[in-house]
């Protein structure tokens, strides 16, 4: 394993301990960055430096849902930030129907109040080219009954992902938002099973279903999406200062 100092620039990743973010965090170790994993609690975190090594993983135990890890991660930065990613998943609630009100407001300060604070953690270690990374979800561009914080998370966060491109665009950061989705994680099972009893059918139905709702039959894995977001480190990728990254196996049917 390379010595710290060979990772001279840090990648932050929230929610690290998740499905997407750990495949995220694997990549990104790969393209040389030293990451600095958040998560809510240290148990997966330690599973990610024992996987990785301690000299290019750091945990850090912040909750983003809250102002007060702003300053926690501030303390942990020593070097320049190439790139943020905020990657937490929401609470699954069911459809708008029957999604307690609650749910919803909480889901907007977990994806959208989480990535503000991200961002203002790291604004003064940012450089030209840095990347400001949040993964929202298929659901923000094609609304359905049955998956409402996700549906109102990830519409409210491309909005605000749009707004960081012109708010830190002058300095050459970037802003990116990468919609995923449906995703193959325990996360959407869940969303699959509150499917399931809205329907009064099996879960292995659901998930079928959805597949089908893909132009090439398939779920969008942890993988694919882990490599959407490394790609953004290239320069190139100034290009898509602003733009949404749509990682949906095909099932978006409107333009653009």
């Amino acid at each position: 394993m390379s010595q710290p100092d060979d990772f001279a620039e840090h990648v932050v990743v929230v929610g690290a301990s998740g499905a997407l973010g750990a495949a995220i965090v694997a990549k990104l170790v790969a393209r040389r960055k030293h990451v600095i994993a958040v998560a809510r609690s240290i148990a997966p975190l330690d599973g990610l430096v024992e996987r990785h090594g301690g000299s290019v993983v750091s945990p850090v135990v912040a909750d983003f849902s809250t102002d007060a890890a702003i300053d926690m991660l501030k303390g942990r930065l020593d070097r320049p930030v190439a790139m943020v990613v905020h990657a937490p998943g929401v609470p699954v609630a069911g459809g708008i129907r029957a999604a307690p009100t609650d749910a919803l407001v909480e889901a907007c300060n977990i994806k959208v109040g989480g990535f503000v604070r991200l961002v203002r953690a790291v604004e003064s270690r940012l450089r030209r080219h840095s990347r400001l990374v949040a993964i929202g979800g298929h659901y923000g561009f094609e609304p359905t009954a049955y998956a409402a914080t996700a549906g109102v998370a990830n519409a409210a966060l491309a909005n605000v992902v749009r707004q960081m491109s012109w708010a830190y665009g002058g300095e050459g950061a970037t802003a990116h938002l990468v919609a995923p989705g449906p995703a193959d994680t325990e996360r959407l099972h869940r969303v699959a099973n509150a499917r399931a009893a809205d329907n009064g059918s099996s879960v292995e139905t659901e998930l079928d279903a959805m597949r089908g709702e893909s132009a090439i039959g398939a779920l969008t894995t942890p993988e694919q999406v882990a490599w959407g977001v490394a790609m953004l480190l290239d320069e190139e990728a100034d290009a898509m200062a602003g733009a949404s990254l749509m990682l949906d196996a095909g099932r978006r049917r409107g333009l653009p």
